[in-house]
């Protein structure tokens, strides 16, 4: 175990590969092109109140919290689910931040969430001196939120002002990001880094391995940015179809492949389908992936 009694200097060493992992993380995932119905370089897909230099601005706002989230999980003793406490008011004021840059836009509100938890959980591992992998960070996400995720559920009636997630959950009974992160990020696990990773062991650009494990994610992900918009019926039977017919195709290591997801992007835009989950589980997938490769077994 890493010395209490690390300084500065000593601690900032230990984190800021874990920081620029999780800021890569969320700059590769607005970069990443083509990102059916969401922004890209290409254009703002299904979005009217947002561009690309806007999630440039937007990550700027929130990049700093990304290291006092893992200095929150670095210095935490005790049982991890209280750790989650420690870490709420770092994500309260990571929001504000964002809504003061954006000027109120929902920009990176689940990426503030999930990406908080991997930078906390994968700080308390650091801690613990040993090597880890994508596996340890996923379980541990889970062991610090899955209580307080299920104490929230719970009480989510009794609550005046929902949320659009807590209003879906009541309605369909779909947990979205919460419930992806108190399962250990299954989606990350089963479909974004084997599609990352797979893709950059088989010769595709970093950039196509993105696109890649976006459609992966796309394919499982019960994504209630889609089902705000619209309905369940077009997240399992448009969404996920669409996602898995290109896959089928090839995906981005083939021509069909990419004209179909290419045609997703128009096809999502002119339905205004955007796929806002996806997204935020990108960033966190080549997040826990850049971690993994520093820190590994």
């Amino acid at each position: 175990m890493y010395s209490l009694f690390l300084n500065n200097r000593d601690l900032n060493s230990l984190l800021l590969p874990l920081y620029e992992a999780a800021v890569s993380g969320m700059l590769l995932e607005v970069s990443t092109t083509p990102k059916p119905g969401l922004v890209d370089r290409n254009n703002s897909g299904a979005h009217r109140d947002m561009d690309f230099n806007l999630f440039m601005r937007s990550t700027a706002s929130i990049s700093f919290y990304m290291y006092e989230f893992a200095k929150a999980g670095f210095n935490h003793d005790g049982d991890l689910k209280e750790l989650i406490y420690k870490i709420k008011p770092i994500g309260i004021k990571a929001e504000e931040n964002m809504f003061k840059e954006t000027h109120g836009v929902n920009t990176q509100k689940g990426i503030i969430y999930l990406m908080g938890l991997v930078c906390s959980a994968s700080g308390f591992l650091i801690k613990q001196g040993n090597p880890f992998n994508s596996e340890d960070i996923c379980s541990t996400v889970s062991n610090i939120c899955k209580d307080q995720v299920e104490d929230e559920l719970k009480s989510i009636s009794k609550k005046e002002n929902l949320s659009s997630g807590e209003r879906i959950y009541l309605k369909c009974g779909i947990r979205g990001v919460r419930g992806e992160a108190s399962k250990g990020l299954p989606c990350v696990a089963l479909k974004g880094l084997p599609f990352l990773k797979g893709g950059l062991l088989r010769g595709l650009s970093l950039n196509d391995s993105m696109v890649q494990s976006l459609i992966g994610i796309m394919s499982l992900v019960e994504d209630t940015t889609v089902i705000s918009r619209h309905n369940t019926d077009v997240l399992y039977n448009f969404v996920h179809i669409k996602a898995k017919e290109a896959l089928d195709l090839g995906g981005m290591f083939t021509k069909e492949g990419k004209e179909a997801i290419t045609g997703m992007d128009k096809l999502f835009i002119e339905k205004n389908v955007s796929p806002g989950g996806a997204a935020d589980l990108l960033a966190v997938t080549y997040a826990i992936y850049d971690i993994e490769n520093k820190y590994k077994k």
